[in-house]
């Protein structure tokens, strides 16, 4: 295994770090995964700064800004920081919701950006469904299918996380409907009564979900999304079945009788929803669950579980999707977070996107639409996206990235539970795989407060469900990071807690 932080790993001097944005260094050696990071944050203004402030009320006379926090320089940005355009500098714990996964402006892409054989494919975004371009057989294998799921050999690409899922839940009704007509050719009927939204070529069908579910923001993606009001709220949806995803009590060790029988009566409400809808006369098509719930408050399962609502899909010929959009390529110390469950056989369908560069879908081979333009946008992703995920990937690959994340994740889980445990009455639940680690505040108000403060301090978070704090860091981090931030964290609760 390569030795922790080998990325172009290197000590850290004085003479550089953060004097290259021209603000003092931090006086002490520091082992980083980019000598050309910086050797911790650097804060001089309010965040959002002047500068920031300005921007954000000039775009504001053209947008809603409401959810910008502050403009960012990304060419100052590098590895595990995030630059603003006040000049601060900030330990990114955070990384574009989930999105980076090997640091800002890692030399590997900038050397794919400026390969004379990639020029093309970057000045040329072809309409990869009717016109794809001659080395795209090749991306598709050393990208998307060299790290592919155990089992799934079929992939189909996509612009981002939301139209993954939105397409993946079409597939899931093609094959639902080619099953059901036992191998005869579509009616005319059908094809007449579909073009005007009526059966039988629009069936009644839908799509199980679970509660604090966020799977995207298009109308067939909001039919399973039970999280944040604002992304619902005026839209119709249609009347899906919605079961309750278990919520474990903590420390996991101490309360293993109670999450098994909370995992066996989320199962049961599974059965009962499918049965429902049956008599409903909406048969469930398929089954949709993120191996972690990430928007609704980063919510776990056991692999029983998971287990055993593969279970409940097979029982009933559905198929099981799970969405890997926010867990996948890595985060979880392995590139699949479902790998950690051991299935007895592959899920269905795999969704993807943010840190693989590209969205998409793998998929069995049942769910392979036989027709053209079934499953198709102009689009269908963008080629120049796979040449950025192969660097990624042979990354991963080359630098035992993997078992970087599990080390890494294991300090920083290692932290939390030790600040936890000196304040009880604020903080709870650490949890974590990886590094895809949260902990959950009181309250949302005091959770608000101390972001604001991390923040204030050169930290970098995102929040999640009611009250959680969540970790979505690069896979380049490093202890050393996570050194860093528990100082600051510390200093932050304790200020607090006074």
């Amino acid at each position: 295994m390569a030795a922790l932080c080998s990325v172009r790993s290197c000590v850290s001097t004085v003479t550089r770090g953060l004097r290259r944005y021209g603000t003092p260094a931090v006086a002490k050696a520091v082992v980083k995964s980019d000598p050309l990071e910086p050797d911790g944050p650097f804060v001089n203004t309010e965040i959002p700064g002047p500068l920031s402030r300005e921007l954000i009320q000039e775009l504001d006379t053209i947008q809603n800004t409401k959810a910008v926090h502050f403009f960012v320089d990304y060419e100052r940005c590098q590895g595990n920081y995030i630059a603003d355009v006040d000049g601060n500098v900030l330990l990114d714990l955070y990384t574009q919701i989930a999105s980076v996964p090997i640091g800002y402006n890692h030399p590997r892409l900038l050397d794919a950006l400026m390969k004379d054989e990639n020029r093309a494919t970057f000045v040329n975004r072809p309409a990869l469904g009717v016109y794809p371009p001659r080395d795209w057989n090749s991306r598709l294998k050393n990208a998307l299918l060299s790290v592919s799921p155990s089992g799934l050999n079929q992939v189909q690409t996509m612009a981002c996380g939301t139209c993954s899922v939105e397409h993946s839940q079409k597939a899931m009704f093609i094959a639902y409907q080619r099953r059901k007509r036992g191998g005869r050719p579509i009616s005319s009927e059908e094809i007449q009564s579909c073009l005007d939204g009526r059966g039988p070529g629009c069936p009644n069908l839908s799509v199980l979900s679970f509660k604090n579910g966020l799977h995207g923001r298009t109308m067939g993606a909001l039919g399973v999304t039970h999280a944040k009001w604002p992304l619902k709220l005026d839209f119709p949806v249609p009347d899906w079945p919605v079961a309750s995803f278990p919520t474990l009590q903590y420390p996991l060790n101490q309360f293993a009788r109670e999450n098994r029988a909370e995992e066996n009566r989320c199962l049961e409400e599974v059965r009962e929803r499918i049965h429902a809808w049956d008599r409903k006369d909406c048969p469930v098509a398929g089954i949709i669950v993120e191996p972690i719930q990430s928007e609704g408050g980063d919510n776990h399962a056991t692999p029983y579980f998971f287990q055993g609502l593969q279970d409940i899909a097979k029982e009933h010929e559905i198929p099981l999707m799970l969405d890997e959009v926010q867990t996948g390529c890595g985060s979880t110390g392995k590139f699949w977070a479902h790998e950690h469950w051991n299935l007895r056989e592959a899920p269905d369908i795999v969704c993807f996107s943010k840190k693989m560069l590209t969205g998409g879908f793998y998929y069995k081979d049942h769910l392979r639409p036989q027709e053209g333009h079934r499953i198709f946008n102009t689009w269908l992703g963008d080629p120049s996206k796979l040449i950025f995920l192969e660097e990624v990937v042979n990354l991963i690959k080359e630098d035992d990235l993997l078992d970087r994340v599990e080390d890494t994740g294991s300090h920083l889980l290692s932290g939390l539970h030790d600040v936890q445990d000196r304040f009880p009455g604020l903080l709870s639940k650490a949890r974590g795989v990886g590094t895809y680690c949260s902990i959950d505040v009181k309250d949302a108000d005091t959770r608000d407060i101390i972001l604001h403060r991390l923040r204030r301090k050169g930290i970098n978070l995102g929040s999640c469900g009611s009250s959680s704090i969540r970790f979505r860091p690069t896979l380049l981090l490093c202890r050393s990071h996570v050194d860093i931030f528990m100082d600051i964290f510390d200093s932050v609760i304790s200020e607090l807690h006074l």
